[in-house]
């Protein structure tokens, strides 16, 4: 009796232990996955970014969340379509001198990019596509009141631990609010990321601007720290960040800024 009972525990220990590796190691493949922005995996980013120091005395505060779903589709055995949109909800206060504050939905903007299904055994894969900007602010003061669209494209190499590579767009404005300025913007996002073998990535990225209209950089630099992990049984990401904007407009933020990412996921 006691050997058998001893053989049950030991049965189920090993068993138990195999369960958590193996919960381990999908953790761990999923936040190597997530680090892809062209991965076939659904996921709802909730990311907050809290930016000080705007306007011309220095005295605005600006709180963004972004929720920014990202869903692929399988066009043929050999393609994907991914689509990424963000949606800004904005609260924002004393931008300019008068200004109050204001509090509402900013432009959204949808991406599709075109994908090969496989990665290449080099590590490499890529995606191209349009990008629609849509005047859906619901203030003058968190949106440009202008229609926009242009190209947009991702590359990116994954070898082991290490995912890096860099998204760009453009967008040029083609109709809405003709007392508002024309949109003339290129986007440039690099980035790259280590995932290690219990699901944390540390990341470091930009998210450059440049407006070719008023001849102006943005360009904040931003480190994180985010963490795979199951509640309830479903996959999240939880993200901790800092940047500082190395160069910004006359009147946009300065100094340091900082994110909060909290990422369901919903594997195939």
């Amino acid at each position: 009796m006691k050997v058998l009972l001893t053989l049950a525990i030991s049965t189920n220990l090993t068993l138990a232990g195999s369960a958590i590796a193996q919960e381990a190691l999908d953790l761990d493949d999923l936040a190597q996955e997530l680090a892809n922005p062209l991965a076939s995996l659904v996921s709802i980013p909730l990311q907050m970014n809290w930016d000080r120091n705007i306007g011309p005395q220095d005295a605005g505060d600006r709180l963004t969340t972004n929720i920014q779903p990202v869903i692929p589709f399988g066009v043929t055995e050999d393609w994907n379509l991914i689509t990424r949109t963000i949606v800004p909800v904005t609260w924002q206060e004393d931008i300019f001198p008068g200004a109050g504050s204001q509090f509402g939905l900013g432009d959204m903007s949808t991406s599709l990019f075109l994908s090969p299904s496989k990665i290449t055994e080099g590590g490499f894969t890529w995606g191209v596509g349009p990008i629609l900007l849509l005047p859906t602010a619901t203030d003058d003061l968190l949106g440009a009141e202008k229609w926009g669209a242009g190209p947009t494209a991702v590359g990116l190499v994954q070898r082991g631990p290490w995912t890096a590579g860099a998204l760009v767009n453009h967008v040029w404005s083609f109709a809405g609010d003709g007392d508002r300025s024309d949109i003339n913007r290129t986007f440039m996002q690099p980035f790259a990321a280590y995932t290690t073998d219990t699901a944390w990535t540390f990341s470091i990225q930009s998210e450059s601007a440049y407006d070719w209209t008023a001849n102006d950089w943005a360009v904040p630099v931003n480190v994180s720290a985010s963490k795979m992990l199951l509640l309830g049984g479903l996959p999240v990401s939880l993200q901790g960040g800092v940047g500082y904007w190395a160069t910004a407009p006359d009147n946009g933020p300065e100094g340091f800024r900082f994110r909060l990412q909290f990422t369901l996921l919903f594997p195939r």
